[in-house]
């Protein structure tokens, strides 16, 4: 059985202590390699390694930065099938999924930012008969990038990339659920020379490797993607020692249907924004809300398409709905379906737990559950559940539907379907969301910001924001 590696300062390191964490199939519920248990030591000798990396790397020409980054993306994109299997197999998706957007969009990633750095201009403001101040941006130092299971490469390089073109180094953890990628990634930075130092990549868990980073006083900014009560703890403990913090975490996002609607197109996609990636997506609508002349047509066109939806293994070209990445998650996924039962919800479609045949019978999977009759503050749908599970509730007024959509704790994302360009612009503008998307879903400009408010994050990322992010200005003053 494979034993991943620690990348720390270049090479390839054993942790520490000798422990190691099994890394489950969730399609098969089966270990199929382990990942080393790092801790403190670990974190301090690739923090030191990457402070000691630092001042050639912020050295170098933003030329030289782009031009290894380049050849960093383009060595993913060489091994793109031996990344997409992995990708599958580690988290449960379908191996369709991970060679249409996981892992192309980690190439873009690390190629966006590669070129974009080059184009990172700073500011001056000249003072008539005075003088003149112009802005420098200079990278931080260390920085910790802490990245979440559900899309492991796509949101491990899109965190990297930035605080490598802005001339950082970096202290990464992938996810201890779905390591595999990372350790793949590890392998290009070796083999495209990537200097010594400059990414380290420990693995292990977040309450040992994770915490480490985040206490470490040589790690200056910390940009974690995850739960919102460990975004809590990681503001709790780096506030105090003045660490930047890019933090996004949860959702419970509402797509708003409006009775105007393109309805064919709203149902397609509505299928794709509820259950894409088995649901677990920061940005999938959870909570869809219905103006009530269109509910009981769209309740059954909807209930039937996601009825159709194949749950199989990741590796069939037909499969819609692969494995969730683990037992715990399918467990508390399950548990919230028992719930939204308790509080009085109908299950409309799916609801179960589904066996597939050997060698998959003990793999993680769910039907793709749409549940309708529940009240718009029950725990449902207050409550993150990040899986392949979607409400359904009618409503009749503008005023009521911003009301329930605004309810949560949370306010990541908000999908909005009318005809209507006015209603459009003026119910978008009302929602409590970072990002809305008006008549579509998950498109991505990697130029825009991302991220959210309220209980969803704190700070930016993506294109200028995220450059900014791992860069610290400073105004010169200059008296004619």
């Amino acid at each position: 059985m494979k034993k991943l590696q620690n990348y720390i300062d270049g090479k390839f390191h054993a942790p520490i202590s000798g422990a190691y964490i099994d890394n489950v199939d969730p399609s098969r519920g089966t270990v199929y390699s382990l990942i080393p248990d790092s801790g403190q030591e670990d974190i301090m000798m690739a923090a030191n390694a990457a402070k000691a990396a630092f001042p050639k790397w912020s050295g170098l020409s933003i030329e030289e930065r782009s031009k290894i980054l380049v050849r960093f993306s383009q060595g993913i994109e060489d091994r793109m099938d031996e990344f997409v299997a992995a990708e599958s197999m580690d988290n449960g998706k379908p191996v369709s999924l991970a060679r249409q957007v996981d892992i192309p969009r980690a190439v873009s990633n690390l190629h966006f930012f590669a070129t974009a750095i080059l184009h990172f201009a700073s500011e001056s403001h000249y003072m008539e008969g005075v003088g003149i101040n112009y802005t420098t941006r200079k990278p931080i130092g260390v920085v910790g990038c802490i990245s979440p299971w559900n899309l492991p490469l796509y949101l491990f390089t899109w965190k990297i990339a930035p605080a490598l073109a802005a001339g950082n180094c970096v202290v990464a953890k992938p996810s201890e659920i779905t390591p595999y990628t990372a350790y793949l990634l590890s392998e290009v930075a070796a083999e495209i020379g990537m200097p010594p130092g400059v990414l380290n990549i420990v693995h292990g868990l977040g309450s040992n490797a994770g915490d480490a980073i985040v206490k470490h006083p040589d790690i200056k900014a910390i940009s974690f993607t995850g739960g919102t009560a460990t975004g809590a703890y990681i503001a709790k403990t780096a506030g105090p020692m003045f660490k930047k913090l890019s933090l996004e975490l949860g959702g419970k996002n509402p797509n708003i249907i409006f009775a105007d609607c393109d309805f064919d197109d709203m149902l397609s996609t509505t299928v794709r924004s509820s259950f894409a990636n088995q649901g677990q997506i920061c940005l999938c609508g959870s909570r869809i809300f219905i103006e009530r002349p269109i509910y009981d047509k769209f309740k059954i066109a909807f209930a039937e398409k996601v009825s159709r939806m194949k749950v199989g293994i990741p590796s069939d070209p037909n499969t819609k709905q692969g494995a969730v990445v683990s037992k715990d998650h399918m467990e508390k996924v399950m548990s919230y379906i028992a719930l939204a039962k308790e509080e009085g919800g109908s299950i409309v479609a799916g609801g179960n737990q589904v066996t597939l045949e050997a060698p998959y019978e003990h793999g993680f999977y769910l039907e793709p559950t749409v549940i309708e009759g529940l009240s718009f503050d029950c725990r449902t749908n207050q409550e993150e559940i990040f899986g392949p599970v979607v409400t359904l509730c009618p409503f009749d007024t503008e005023e009521e539907v911003l009301k329930m959509a605004n309810s949560t704790q949370y306010g990541l994302a908000a999908t909005v379907w009318t005809s209507d360009l006015k209603r459009a612009h003026r119910v978008a503008n009302q929602i409590h969301s970072g990002i809305v998307w008006v008549n579509s879903w998950l498109v991505r400009d990697l130029r825009t910001p991302f991220g959210g408010v309220k209980s969803s994050g704190v700070g930016r990322e993506g294109g200028w924001e995220a450059l900014k992010f791992f860069t610290e200005p400073k105004n010169i003053f200059i008296k004619n």
